[in-house]
């Protein structure tokens, strides 16, 4: 079975920190949701009835927006995803999110943040697999 990732390594959130990026980064985030959402870790979030991974994460995105935003971000675009054009043939997101944040500070901030964290569990009962590539624009290429 391959692995699953569902939340940043602090060897990873470091290396993006040195990377000492600045100015604003955009987060490309691909989601692969759960048939079902399972809240067992989260049962105090858990919705009276059964729910979707798709809504799920619905909910985790609604109640998150606040405090993106009261961070300085903002969600840039969410598309419905499938397979790859180019890419393996087996491997399919159902989700891609582009979430821009000011700065890499602003985005360590909003992830800290005490209110932020007691939802997080609609995201983790929601997402069976995802990927979050940090991107830093390029500028040079205008020159």
């Amino acid at each position: 079975m391959s692995a699953h990732y569902l939340s940043p390594t602090f060897e990873a959130g470091k290396h993006l920190f040195l990377k000492d990026i600045q100015g604003p980064i955009i987060n490309m985030n691909l989601i692969k949701l759960k048939k079902e959402a399972d809240y067992s870790q989260y049962p105090d979030l858990q919705p009276s009835e059964k729910t979707s991974g798709w809504d799920a994460y619905f909910t985790y995105i609604r109640e998150t927006e606040p405090f993106l935003k009261e961070s300085g971000g903002e969600i840039i675009f969410i598309g419905k995803g499938d397979q790859f054009l180019i890419g393996p043939e087996n491997e399919y997101w159902d989700i891609c999110m582009l979430i821009k944040q000011k700065s890499v500070n602003d985005f360590f901030s909003f992830e800290k943040n005490e209110a932020y964290m007691k939802i997080v569990g609609h995201r983790i009962a929601a997402i069976e697999d995802s990927r979050l590539l940090p991107l830093e624009e390029i500028l040079s290429y205008k020159k």
